[in-house]
């Protein structure tokens, strides 16, 4: 009896939630509880408060899975807007030694397709990546984290550090909303307006 009210307590919270998950329920040990687990790569980032409406992957999680996929720090991601790409995200992870690398993750499915590094103009780039990190030292809310930020103001298709001349901040673009800002010392979310 336990088992069938936990099996459905898992698919309620699935068909809510709009994740998917899989539960084990172990017979012998009869403890009553059954173990809950986030199923794929999309679903571990919507547990964790992402407010994505549909089955297509969210900011947050293409972030997290390019970081998975090549380790360092992401500096931004965008949607392409046009091109044999339209669709697809673009995450511009930052590695350890300077090199930047841009992770391109499916948009439907939250798996990275690719990885390039940008070849032309190497020595401006590693310059531009090595100064991004020096922003973000000592940074509290990441790419990711920003992103999350913002989720409930809009659709996120856009996120970009952006320390010009002002404190160092993400800038979060939504689809719908606007743009937004995230500091990355306090996570404090400020709408962007027009100058």
């Amino acid at each position: 009896m336990k088992r069938k009210l936990v099996i459905a307590a898992v698919a309620a919270s699935v068909v809510i939630g709009g994740g998917t998950a899989v539960a084990f329920a172990d017979d012998e040990a009869r403890t009553g509880a059954a173990e809950v687990r986030a199923a794929g790569p999309v679903a571990a980032d919507r547990a964790e408060g992402s407010t994505a409406s549909s089955p297509k992957a969210t900011a947050a999680e293409v972030i997290a899975a390019a970081l998975r996929h090549t380790p360092g720090t992401a500096v931004g991601a965008d949607r392409e807007d046009d091109g044999a790409d339209a669709g697809t995200w673009h995450v511009d992870v930052v590695q350890a030694d300077g090199v930047e690398q841009t992770v391109a993750v499916s948009p439907d499915t939250g798996k990275v397709l690719g990885v390039q590094r940008d070849t032309d103009d190497a020595d401006d780039d590693a310059d531009e990546a090595r100064a991004d990190l020096a922003a973000l030292k000592g940074a509290d809310v990441d790419a990711r984290e920003a992103a999350l930020a913002v989720a409930a103001k809009g659709a996120v298709t856009d996120v970009d550090l952006d320390d010009d001349d002002r404190a160092t901040v993400w800038s979060v673009d939504t689809a719908k909303a606007g743009e937004w800002q995230v500091d990355v010392r306090t996570g404090k979310v400020t709408q962007e307006l027009d100058d």
